[in-house]
């Protein structure tokens, strides 16, 4: 067996392993997905409120502060290591899946810029950048987009018999 010859190549028990972790790391994500959900509401909003509080906001229902800097760098720091230690992994099984060269390319590159781009962003938005709320949406609808199409080619590579 060849890496060029791709995952459909591999042995059964290979992947099965591949398998199993691409669903189990799926569940955690998504899991992790549900919290976002809940914390924010899936708005530029709730993001904000989230980070930066809502004190000001006498409507509010529920009253959130403003992250402590020490919270906030210990989120920011395991999500970025945690999250580049996905998609490394996802990005070299991956490797192993025929695509074409250029979307192979863009889901393999495209998650690291975004994992800087949302939690440098989320940064700048706990300094007082609110608009950044937007721009931390978008890359973060991008890093679960770019997870959702790994994940996807992953399991069609696996599946696949030639």
């Amino acid at each position: 067996m060849k890496w060029i010859d791709g995952i459909h190549a591999f042995p059964k028990h290979i992947k099965q392993f591949i398998l199993f972790f691409v669903l189990a790391l799926s569940f955690g994500y998504f899991t992790g997905f549900k919290f976002i959900v809940r914390t924010t509401n899936l708005n530029p909003s709730g993001l904000e409120e989230n980070y930066v509080g809502n004190e000001e906001n006498e409507e509010a229902e529920i009253l959130k502060f403003k992250k402590a800097e020490g919270e906030l760098i210990t989120t920011i720091h395991t999500h970025i290591l945690s999250f580049s230690l996905i998609f490394f992994a996802l990005g070299f099984v991956l490797l192993s899946v025929p695509m074409s060269l250029s979307f192979k390319k863009f889901l393999l590159i495209e998650p690291f810029i975004s994992i800087v781009v949302t939690f440098g962003g989320v940064w700048l938005l706990w300094l007082g950048y609110s608009w950044l709320k937007y721009i931390v949406m978008i890359s973060g609808m991008l890093i679960t987009l770019t997870f959702v199409l790994q994940v996807a080619m992953i399991i069609r590579g696996v599946a696949s018999k030639n």
